[in-house]
């Protein structure tokens, strides 16, 4: 018989915004047992973080409260988590339950090493390790989720390393203190593919090896299918469904679950793939089928500077001869592994990062060698959609400021009555109420955060926009509805797509063509059912045999 590690029962945890209460968790109840991973699914704001955070006991108490309920971690004797102070609480966390959190961007601490962030933990936790003890066992770690060179990336900064990379140090730290109960906030959603499968398995070994449990929340079924025991659905701070993961994903029977399965991209109707692909084709004859985008030889190299006098010894190859071209109306999916240079190179596209050689074209119009005064013309038409929504958005800024703000730049509007109403229109198109113009970035959701950036490119009506990641954070009926948006609006206005991405499933459905890089350069291009149907390159093949699939 399994042993329980973790009840909850009838918890609830209300929210205090100015006068009004939250009901964010309302007589939630699960188990979870001794070496058991339990999925908790939903829409973002459903619920699922809050629940989260209340069994770390990480809200303060000055804005929550718990009407009722009770959260018991069993051991030696049983404990209800709500009950504790915070002494006692300090030593629970991270020993006994650690978490991994959804932006890790904002979880680490941009002053310090992440070796230093990761020592910390250790030593608080296992005071008698020595610094060079504590330092080999967060080598160790870093090693543990492939980040590479972990002896030299351990005395990096956190802006030094992409997203993917930021993710897995955020893994390692929780795992370093070998906990009971792992919490993990969607903790694979920046990472690609390869190396989420890698994460995966090693997160199911470390479970096998500790018996440690595991609190996964995600919006990936495919990641359900692979990793649950359990499944519990969240609709609006309530579970509607749960039980054994087969029997939920094969039969489920609430209403909410059976549309979250739905909105899968591999669920979606082929013939709904046949219409993209005929509007991709009606778009390039009216066009004449005429490059928007071209690119040729392009390089991006970052120096890698040592000694005193910081002369550089060598290059970081982050695009290496890159070249493709991108039609009028067209979606073209970049894929890879972190760190492969795909955001480096949406970057450049936009005159974000500089250039070393090659070149690059808007309407035949060379951008590449051209001054940033004389590039700001074309920023109204090229727009970027950055892949960590909460590092993006102004925290100081509400959410009309920050939609305003650019279309008073590039003179969209003739007042600021008119561009509120666009603004307004904005978050309509992203399925936002417009009441929430007058709302600060922190009191939203990750899911909705990216959809306010989302709006903030839209608001400008851009001819081509580079979508970085912008649907990891996003559960699964939502980021449908992102991609539907995204369609209509090339269908409307002969909207122009770089999308990269690192989820196969969706590009399988959005994209028209598909481009696979390695390393700084692009290993394998082409339409996309050829590409994803049958891949040329061995690295391709790695990509789409690690896809998480419900079947």
């Amino acid at each position: 018989m399994s042993e329980l590690l973790l009840k909850i029962d009838q918890l609830r945890t209300y929210l205090e915004t100015g006068k009004r209460v939250v009901k964010a968790v309302e007589d939630v109840s699960l188990e979870i047992n001794r070496g058991e991973t339990f999925c908790l699914v939903g829409e973002s704001g459903s619920g699922k973080s809050i629940t989260a955070l209340s069994i770390m006991k990480l809200i303060p108490a000055s804005i929550s409260s718990h009407p009722s309920g009770s959260i018991h971690i069993t051991g030696s004797s049983s404990i209800n988590i709500l009950e504790v102070d915070d002494e006692e609480m300090r030593t629970i966390r991270g020993s006994r339950i650690a978490m991994i959190f959804q932006e890790p961007m904002n979880s680490l601490n941009p002053v310090y090493t992440i070796g230093e962030q990761i020592i910390e933990a250790l030593l608080i936790h296992w005071p008698e390790l020595s610094t060079e003890q504590a330092r080999s066992k967060a080598i160790k770690a870093l090693a543990d989720v492939q980040i590479p060179n972990p002896e030299q990336r351990i005395d990096e900064y956190p802006h030094r390393l992409s997203g993917g990379q930021r993710q897995r140090v955020m893994i390692a730290m929780a795992l370093a203190c070998e906990p009971e109960l792992l919490i993990a906030d969607e903790p694979t959603t920046a990472l690609d593919v390869t190396v989420q499968a890698e994460i995966l398995k090693l997160m199911k070994e470390l479970q096998q090896r500790n018996n440690m449990s595991i609190l996964f929340i995600t919006h990936d079924f495919g990641v359900v299918a692979q990793m649950a025991h359990k499944l519990a659905v969240m609709q609006l701070g309530k579970i509607v469904e749960q039980g054994d993961v087969q029997t939920v994903l094969n039969n489920p029977q609430h209403e909410y679950t059976k549309q979250l399965l739905a909105a899968l991209p591999e669920n979606l109707k082929q013939q709904h793939r046949a219409n993209i692909l005929a509007e991709m084709k009606q778009l390039q004859m009216e066009d004449s089928g005429t490059d928007l985008i071209k690119i040729e030889n392009l390089k991006v190299y970052f120096p890698i500077k040592k000694g005193v006098f910081r002369h550089t010894v060598d290059h970081v190859k982050a695009v290496d001869d890159v070249s493709l071209e991108i039609k009028q109306g067209e979606i073209l999916a970049l894929v890879g592994e972190s760190g492969c240079g795909k955001t480096t190179l949406g970057r450049a596209l936009l005159r974000l990062e500089q250039t070393t050689a090659g070149a690059f074209y808007y309407k035949q119009h060379e951008l590449s060698q051209l001054s940033q005064k004389q590039v700001k013309p074309y920023r109204q038409d090229l727009q970027f959609i950055f892949q960590d929504p909460m590092s993006s958005l102004n925290p100081r800024l509400n959410i009309a400021t920050t939609l305003i703000e650019p279309m008073k730049v590039h003179g969209i509007g003739s007042n600021k009555q008119e561009r509120i109403a666009l603004a307004e229109q904005a978050l309509e198109q992203v399925q936002l109420n417009p009441e929430y113009l007058w709302r600060y970035p922190h009191e939203f959701s990750g899911g909705q955060r990216q959809r306010i950036g989302i709006a903030r490119s839209l608001v400008l009506n851009p001819k081509f926009i580079v979508c970085d990641e912008v649907t990891s954070a996003l559960d699964v009926s939502v980021q449908a509805e992102i991609l539907d948006i995204l369609l209509k609006l090339r269908k409307d206005h002969g909207l122009t797509l770089l999308f990269i991405t690192h989820n196969i499933s969706v590009v399988e459905y959005i994209s028209d063509k598909i481009a696979v890089m390695y390393k700084g350069k692009i290993v394998e291009q082409g339409d996309t059912d050829q590409v994803t149907g049958s891949p040329q390159h061995e690295y391709t093949r790695q990509l789409l045999a690690a896809v998480p699939r419900l079947h």
